[in-house]
């Protein structure tokens, strides 16, 4: 048995915020449908291009680790008929996700109270930019906004000027806390037979990475100027133009440190603040004479908290990561396999399920009517547009 077997996730999600609590949902047993509007899928098509070549385009739909172990219902959940299937769904499922802006899915009819009406038990989560409530609610915006608007933007590179981030940070964070919530809101449920509305905001999310900083002053405005050094760590480049990092901050590792490089004078001077510029320039001069992996190995014999700066590549080819089950290959038919992702942890007596990659959009469609009891009336409802976006629309 899986972790989540017989758990029942209807998913209108569009974005990473809301497809990672379905991927780790799916991954770990639950039967999750996803719900693939038509228009969302050409406006994708518009933001991100789309080829002649169906092949190049099947793999790059699977592609993404959070797309796969979900089943898709191709469906235009605004068409004045959409109910005679979604309701039916939702009523007999434990969790719905969604990340519209607020007022969306209840002007499509699809709001928390009238899915709650139908199903009392429902755990209804809404991920959002900034949330259901506050001034900022009505607004859109992905995740270099999300983090600018939770003041951690202008501290996440360690430099003066902020930067626009090449990796998802906020919507990461805004997918692992919807993952807790909506958990927290299934083992409430559990107590008390309920349902609710779990309210996600990518804003707030991202100010958990103010946690540390935020725990150190009583001043937001007294913190460490950006861009200064301090002998907690450092990342260098070393001899072959490859990156090093550190973090020997604890003075018994800065110790072993400062002696495995061969400055052991540096050892008493963590704390001399007037010095650490120059302290900064000779070990970067130390550690320009080695190469990188050089330095790796010298510095995990003397136990620091050493690691390369990997590209992703290298990453991905890590025996580590290998030896930790984190790189995964997933069988595309027809095809070479696909790289993805497992998920970030490991349960030892349920684990996840194997890896299925996602199909085409409204794969499963006719499947899922059919559990429905609606195998009679798909022809009709498929003539009447209801699995296109060409008329009958209402939202």
């Amino acid at each position: 048995m899986t972790a989540l077997e017989g758990l029942r996730v209807v998913d209108f999600s569009r974005f990473l915020p809301g497809a990672y609590a379905s991927w780790v949902a799916a991954d770990m047993g639950a039967d999750v449908v996803r719900i693939e509007h038509p228009r969302e899928l050409a406006k994708q098509a518009a933001m991100f291009g789309k080829g002649a070549d169906m092949e190049a385009e099947r793999r790059r739909r699977a592609r993404p680790s959070y797309v796969r172990n979900k089943r898709s219902l191709l469906i235009n959940p605004g068409h004045a008929h959409a109910h005679r299937v979604l309701h039916p769904l939702i009523a007999r499922a434990d969790v719905l996700i969604e990340d519209y802006r607020p007022g969306i899915m209840a002007g499509m009819g699809l709001g928390y109270a009238a899915m709650a009406a139908i199903n009392p038990g429902l755990v209804y989560c809404s991920v959002s930019f900034a949330g259901q409530t506050g001034p900022l609610a009505d607004r859109a915006g992905h995740d270099p906004a999300a983090l600018a608007l939770a003041g951690t933007l202008s501290r996440l590179n360690g430099l003066p000027t902020p930067t626009l981030p090449s990796l998802q940070v906020a919507d990461v964070l805004t997918g692992a806390h919807t993952t807790i919530a909506m958990l927290l809101a299934l083992q409430a449920k559990s107590r008390t037979g309920r349902g609710q509305h779990v309210d996600v905001a990518m804003s707030d999310a991202s100010m958990s990475l103010l946690l540390v900083n935020l725990g150190r002053t009583d001043d937001a405005d007294a913190l460490p100027e950006l861009g200064k050094w301090h002998p907690k760590g450092g990342v260098w480049v070393c001899a072959d133009g490859g990156y090093l990092c550190t973090t020997d901050m604890e003075p018994r590792y800065w110790a072993r440190f400062c002696e495995a490089i061969g400055r052991p004078d540096l050892g008493p001077r963590q704390q001399d603040t007037p010095h650490h510029p120059d302290m900064q320039r000779e070990i970067a001069a130390v550690i320009a004479t080695r190469p990188r992996d050089e330095w790796v190995a010298l510095l995990a014999t003397a136990d620091t908290q050493a690691q390369p700066v990997l590209s992703m590549a290298e990453a991905i080819a890590h025996p580590h990561h290998r030896a930790r089950g984190m790189v995964v290959d997933v069988t595309l038919p027809g095809a070479e396999p696909l790289t993805q992702l497992a998920l970030p942890f490991h349960l030892l007596d349920t684990p996840a399920v194997a890896p299925v990659a996602a199909g085409d959009p409204g794969a499963d469609t006719d499947a899922i009517l059919a559990e429905l009891g609606l195998s009679g009336d798909a022809e009709a409802l498929r003539a009447a547009g209801l699995f296109d976006d060409a008329k009958g629309a209402t939202a």
